[in-house]
């Protein structure tokens, strides 16, 4: 006689039934745990993003702070731009105009009686910064007409200067400032009045 017991009796129609189930159950159970973790997981990134971002962007606002105390310190102890010499020298003026919608910011302006030099500092200076440079004059002669006879005088000032952006900006006719150790170097050999 052969011994059969070692073969499985087949399974009814409502074992498998309820195996499958059962399986089925068991799958959407740990999908919708993964889907818990991962949202906890996902939420708790993007709060370390946001923080580190608030953080970075900190950094480079006290960056910037730094480079503009440190020009406008040296500006202010030696008023001298363009061979010429300033009687006053003002630091983060806004200007807005709601007749012409216009606003804008200047980093360090110097001014004598025949003359208006704008600085814009930068912590690093790039190519990118130039454009932002050529507008200051032209914004602030519609913001304060009364200086519109005035020669106008650019200067990108920053800690560092890429290489790029000096020969560009000197290329434009604007001045560029930068440290060389504790002094302000002044770059405006193709200075032009704007």
């Amino acid at each position: 006689m052969i011994d059969l017991s070692h073969i499985p009796t087949p399974l009814t129609f409502e074992v498998l039934m309820a195996s499958i189930y059962e399986n089925d159950r068991i799958i959407k159970e740990k999908f919708a745990e993964s889907d818990r973790y991962l949202t906890k997981k996902f939420a708790e990134t993007e709060r370390l993003i946001k923080a580190n971002s608030k953080e970075l962007g900190g950094i480079s606002k006290s960056n910037g702070e730094i480079a503009e105390s440190y020009f406008f310190n040296s500006f202010k102890k030696y008023p001298h731009f363009a061979g010429q010499d300033f009687h006053s020298v003002e630091r983060n003026k806004s200007y807005y105009s709601r007749k012409l919608n216009l606003n804008d910011e200047y980093d360090i302006v110097l001014y004598n009686g025949t003359s208006v030099a704008i600085i814009e500092v930068k912590y690093k200076v790039t190519k990118e910064d130039i454009e932002q440079v050529l507008k200051k004059a032209e914004t602030f002669k519609k913001l304060l007409p009364i200086y519109k006879d005035f020669a106008f005088y650019l200067g990108l000032a920053g800690l560092h200067v890429y290489k790029n952006a000096e020969s560009e900006a000197i290329k434009h006719g604007i001045a560029v400032i930068k440290q060389v150790g504790k002094n302000m170097v002044i770059n405006d050999e193709h200075l032009k009045v704007f």
